[in-house]
Order: structure tokens, then sequence, then C-alpha cells
């Protein structure tokens, strides 16, 4: 297994929103294809501060096993930055590609001094987010955003 990770381009975009989440947990997550036009657009906030989206695949050797997309805002107080979606194909789950693509993301936020909290968001009843959320670190905050349960990661102290 030589996993890595790749930065969304004009040569993997393609292979990569051919990736599906098994149908039970379709809505658990957006489509790929709409992650990657997020991406193009970024989210702003009703303070008019901006998160930059950043959308990468998993690849196990050269095969597209997963997909994540993080965002970047500096002026968020509760986070600097946040996790917008984990998707794992339906043919490769239970392989640990979920895990390392969470762990490359904070490693990614791990470097970046500005980075001191990571939020990330999760359907209330998705148990299997949860739990591997909760072994890297992440505590639900007790607030929902958009019907999600908000989570956050310490990085480092402000």
């Amino acid at each position: 297994m030589s996993l890595s990770i790749q930065r969304v381009n004009k040569d993997n975009w393609r292979e990569l929103v051919k990736l599906k989440v098994r149908e039970d947990q379709a809505q658990f997550v957006a489509s790929n294809v709409y992650s990657i036009a997020e991406s193009q657009f970024g989210y702003e906030e009703p303070d008019g501060s901006r998160w930059e989206m950043y959308p990468f695949g998993i690849y196990d050797s050269e095969t597209p096993v997963g997909f994540f997309m993080y965002g970047y805002n500096f002026f968020n107080h509760d986070f600097q930055a946040f996790i917008a979606r984990l998707m794992v194909d339906q043919n490769h789950q239970g392989k640990g590609y979920g895990k390392f693509g969470m762990e490359k993301m904070l490693e990614i936020f791990c470097k970046d001094d500005r980075i001191q909290c990571v939020g990330i968001s999760y359907e209330p009843d998705n148990d299997v987010a949860r739990k591997l959320y909760a072994n890297l670190g992440f505590v639900e905050t007790g607030d929902m955003l958009e019907g999600e349960v908000v989570a956050v990661c310490k990085i480092r102290e402000a």
C-alpha cells in the first residue's frame, strides 16, 4: 500500500468525481463534483470573511480511493481551518484511507502557525465519522452548523 494525496487539477478531477459512497451514506456527504465546484468559489461568511477551499484526492498507488477538502479563514475566531469534506469510495472503505486523509490534513494544519484550532461538522447519526474524529482529538462543541454536529481539534494555543 503506497498512500498519497494529490491536489485536484485538470488531469485528475474526472476520476475523482466518479468516486461514490454507499447508497446508505449518500446523505452524509456532498458529491465530489459539487465539492470541486464549491472549491472554485469558496464560502463567504455573513461577516464578509471568506473560506478558501482546497480539494484533494486520496490515492493508493495510482488508484483514486477517496477525496477530502478543507478551507482556511484566518479571520474566524472559532477555528482557522475547517474540514469541509471527507469521503472514501464504497469499494475502498474499511482500509484506513479515511484516517490517512484526516491525518494528512492535520499534518498540513500543524505546519501553519496561523492555525490554532480546526473545525469539522458531520451528521448527528454518522457514528463512524464521530468515532474517527474523536479518536483523532476532535471534541464536540455542542453547536450545530446547518443541522450538523460541530467538533473542534486544538492544534496549538493562541
